[in-house]
């Protein structure tokens, strides 16, 4: 029974880690497809857009840090630094959707990578916290805090049993030849 409960544990686990991939997925998807749909816009003009959206939509001040950070980085951007984004953006998204499928497949390969992706961010997520926490950040800390947690116990768990099914199949080739002896 609790290799049933285990088994039933992993399997749907895994499913929810792979959707969660999948829409990081998408989210770089969308975010490579818009990036190419500013090659050929004035930028300056786009990020007055978007700053006014974020006024409007998050009361975000038009004079303050955020805003001077956008208009300078739009001032900034060539067309070859948005199709290099983009490209990264499109690597971003293959690579979180190799994993979703092997996730979803139930692949040893793509546990493994789970958790040293989710790991290799850690550093970066506590350094952000510490910077200037807020909710966001705190969500996405957690968020990847509990799949890497998970991810290890998953193959902690899968290589225990695989010890003891090695070792219960060695006792059943030990005792009979020993009983013969």
């Amino acid at each position: 029974m609790n290799t049933d409960k285990n088994l039933m544990m992993k399997h749907f686990g895994l499913r929810g880690v792979a959707l969660f991939e999948a829409i990081k997925g998408l989210g770089g998807l969308a975010v490579g497809i818009w990036l190419l749909t500013l090659l050929h816009k004035d930028l300056e003009s786009v990020a007055m857009h978007l700053l006014h959206f974020l006024h409007r939509v998050l009361h975000l001040s038009p004079d303050g840090h955020i805003a001077r950070g956008i208009m300078r980085g739009a001032a900034r951007v060539t067309h070859g630094n948005l199709l290099a984004f983009a490209a990264l953006a499109f690597l971003y998204t293959t690579v979180r959707f190799v994993e979703a499928t092997g996730l979803w497949l139930e692949k040893v390969w793509a546990e493994w990578f789970a958790l040293v992706s989710g790991a290799m961010y850690m550093p970066y997520e506590i350094y952000e916290l510490m910077r200037h926490a807020n909710p966001i950040k705190w969500g996405i800390f957690i968020s990847n805090v509990l799949i890497v947690w998970y991810m290890a116990w998953l193959l902690q768990t899968s290589h225990r049993n695989k010890v003891r099914a090695r070792e219960a199949a060695k006792a059943k080739n030990v005792l009979p030849q020993e009983e013969s002896v």
